[in-house]
């Protein structure tokens, strides 16, 4: 008996002895795993902490005009413009050992492991803030194995790479707080109405609670449960020492006022402009769609809202709405390129289409300015004349006839000068100018002045027969009113990421490349259309708007069978409008040929509204002199048309009008008869 005893023990050794080597051995295997594990997990180092973030597009003045997203609003802010308030209630309420843990709080786990047991079911969470985190970053919220093995991991490589104040940020923005709202800052705005930062006690507890489950508590859905639910929270404040029991009862009694609407819920303001933004985002500061979209990104404009809604308004009430015309209108300030208003077509809906910067348009003779310029470089001035009359040119290089005419085939039949037949849009001397330089040039002037559209080697080329943008156009017209300078349009003065760091900020400067005096000249030349001096055997171009201008412009219409232009500046501001159909139909109505200088003018008198109207300050070489505006001579007092005319210094004519001259032989002045002195002071000078 006592053999067999000794033999029981010594077999229970054996086992024991193996148990504790097996457990050893397993022990140094978990200790190798974990150190492995943490080594892998330093050895990846931080993870991303990329969420999807609402992009905010902003006007010149900082207000918001329109919000990328998909379905989540989320605004990241950080942990200092966050209540404290809120900070409190929520570590109170989730994860009250967040400062002391590294991760996993072991003795709320157990607590849970223990409570599901009891309850046979799972009914108590143990999940830190940093597990929460980490699941709202990377995971599903699926309930399996590999998904906890996961969050598990994740939660040791943020707790490993990053603060405790990261990641108490990143929590307090990602966590869901129910419709739609992502984040605190968006959570506060649709609850509250207000920024986070700026939430009472009372508010933050409410918010608090609503993570737990939003359909069961938050207030919008049951104002009861929220109620409740806020009670425990700040009950479990006192408990924590966050704030006392009197503060705790004030901010129970609180009476709260729930807004229930997001933040930046218009984001319809100029919808054209806004697709051209994101057009410059993705090819111009190579940023894929997923960033421009939900990157989180704060993108300043350079649109001014009132401008904008000024000119969707002038569109809205000047074309009939059962008319099929479409529009494109873009508005610039000269001096920087910025550009202040869109308008891409009639109805966005209908038509994302935009008109103002895709379409391509043949521009008439609003081309007329650049090919005067290039005039200008050669020799020509305002005063230089050629005869206008019904003409064919014929080449030499076997190309056909060209028989070009002017509008209603009115001609002067006689001579005419460069500036009026700029104001009467005289194709005949366009064309002949165009010849006389050689048809390339206007070509490399087109691309001097920035349009980029290939342009045909043609006669015609004179006329505005080859397809250009409405908003290089505008563009083109700018440098003339920044006296040479050349700007680029600009839609973007600045790009912030979600963190708040500049990407992108525009600095460019404006580059000289046209001689500032010849500009000059040319923009004057360009107001003669609105001045009924230079009318001739026809009226001025702009002779249908001169009624509703009340300052100085210049400008330039065009029209062909297809399309309708009218581009025209100020000082301060440029503005290009393009009418017409998109399948190339002819004009034919009157009144459908008028719509753009009536939007043009309308929009450039109310954009301007209440600012003081500018003069053109003329440069040094220049010279204004009066001249007859028929003939191109310098005037005289016989003149009965005498018009003020702007020239290089050193080109202005030297030779005076003498066409009234014989009107002066026939009715000569009468002279005043002189009184006769008194006989006394004849006496007294004698």
């Amino acid at each position: 008996m006592e053999i067999m005893t000794n033999q029981r023990f010594r077999k229970a050794g054996k086992y024991l002895r193996a148990l504790f080597i097996i457990s050893l051995i397993g022990l140094a295997l978990s200790i190798l795993a974990g150190a492995g594990v943490l080594i892998y997990a330093k050895i990846l180092g931080p993870p991303p902490l990329a969420v999807p973030q609402s992009t905010l597009f902003y006007a010149d003045d900082g207000t918001v005009i329109g919000e990328s997203d998909n379905g989540q609003k989320r605004y990241w802010v950080e942990l200092d413009q966050i209540s404290p308030h809120l900070v409190d209630a929520t570590i109170s309420i989730e994860d009250r050992k967040f400062y002391s843990h590294h991760g996993f709080d072991y003795k709320r786990i157990a607590g849970a492991v223990i409570a599901d047991i009891k309850a046979m079911a799972k009914v108590q969470g143990a999940s830190t803030i940093s597990q929460q985190y980490a699941r709202n970053l990377f995971l599903a919220h699926e309930k399996t194995w590999k998904r906890k093995l996961l969050e598990a991991f994740y939660t040791i490589r943020l707790e490993m790479n990053y603060t405790k104040n990261e990641i108490l940020e990143g929590y307090l923005n990602t966590i869901y707080y129910g419709h739609g709202a992502y984040g605190a800052e968006a959570a506060s705005q649709y609850f509250f109405g207000k920024k986070a930062g700026d939430l009472t006690l009372g508010e933050a507890a409410m918010l608090a609670g609503v993570p737990k489950g939003a359909s069961i508590y938050s207030p919008f859905n049951s104002l009861e449960n929220a109620k409740g639910r806020q009670k425990l929270i700040l009950r479990t404040m006192v408990a924590t020492d966050k704030i006392n029991k009197q503060e705790a009862d004030q901010a129970l009694n609180e009476q709260l006022t729930f807004v229930g609407k997001h933040l930046h819920t218009k984001t319809k303001i100029a919808p054209y402009f806004q697709d051209a933004v994101r057009h410059v985002l993705k090819t111009e500061l190579n940023l894929d769609d997923r960033i421009i979209e939900l990157g989180g990104l704060k993108v300043y404009t350079t649109i001014d809202t009132k401008q904008q809604e000024i000119a969707e308004q002038t569109v809205g009430r000047s074309i009939a709405k059962e008319s099929e015309i479409q529009i494109g209108l873009v508005a610039m300030d000269p001096k920087t390129g910025y550009v202040k208003a869109m308008v891409g077509g009639r109805n966005y809906e209908e038509s994302p289409f935009n008109r103002a910067v895709q379409a391509v348009r043949q521009p008439g003779s609003t081309i007329k300015p650049l090919l005067y310029y290039a005039a200008l470089e050669k020799g020509f001035t305002p005063s230089t004349v050629m005869r206008s009359e019904q003409t064919t040119f014929r080449f030499d290089d076997e190309r056909p006839d060209y028989s070009p005419k002017n509008f209603n085939s009115q001609y002067a039949n006689g001579d005419i000068t460069m500036a009026q037949a700029l104001a009467l849009s005289d194709n005949i001397f366009a064309v002949k100018t165009h010849l006389f330089l050689g048809e390339n040039t206007l070509i490399e002037t087109a691309k001097k002045f920035g349009l980029t559209t290939k342009m045909a080697n043609v006669p015609s080329l004179a006329l505005g027969t080859s397809g250009v943008r409405v908003i290089e156009m505008a563009n083109a017209y700018s440098i003339l009113a920044n006296g040479g300078k050349k700007v680029s349009p600009i839609v973007i003065k600045r790009v912030e990421n979600h963190q708040g760091d500049i990407i992108y900020e525009h600095n460019k400067e404006a580059v000289p490349i046209l001689q500032p005096e010849l500009a000059y000249v040319m923009s004057q030349m360009m107001t003669g259309i609105f001045d009924p001096k230079l009318n001739g055997y026809t009226s001025v171009t702009g002779s249908t708007v001169i009624n509703d201008m009340t300052r100085a412009y210049a400008g330039k219409s065009g029209t062909t069978d297809t399309d309708s232009w009218m581009i025209g500046f100020s000082p301060e501001l440029v503005s290009a409008v393009w009418t017409g159909y998109d399948k190339g139909k002819n004009i034919t109505s009157s009144a459908d040929k008028s719509y753009a200088k009536k939007i043009w003018v309308h929009f450039m008198e109310d954009a301007l509204k209440g600012k003081p109207a500018k003069g053109f300050k003329a440069p040094k070489g220049t010279v204004g002199v009066y001249i007859n505006p028929l003939n191109g001579k310098l005037a005289t007092a016989n003149c009965p048309i005498q018009r003020f005319t702007y020239f290089v210094t050193g080109t202005e004519p030297t030779e005076y009008c003498t066409d009234h001259l014989l009107y002066q032989e026939e009715k000569p002045e009468k002279k005043e008869k002189k009184p006769k002195k008194p006989w006394y002071k004849k006496l007294f000078n004698w």
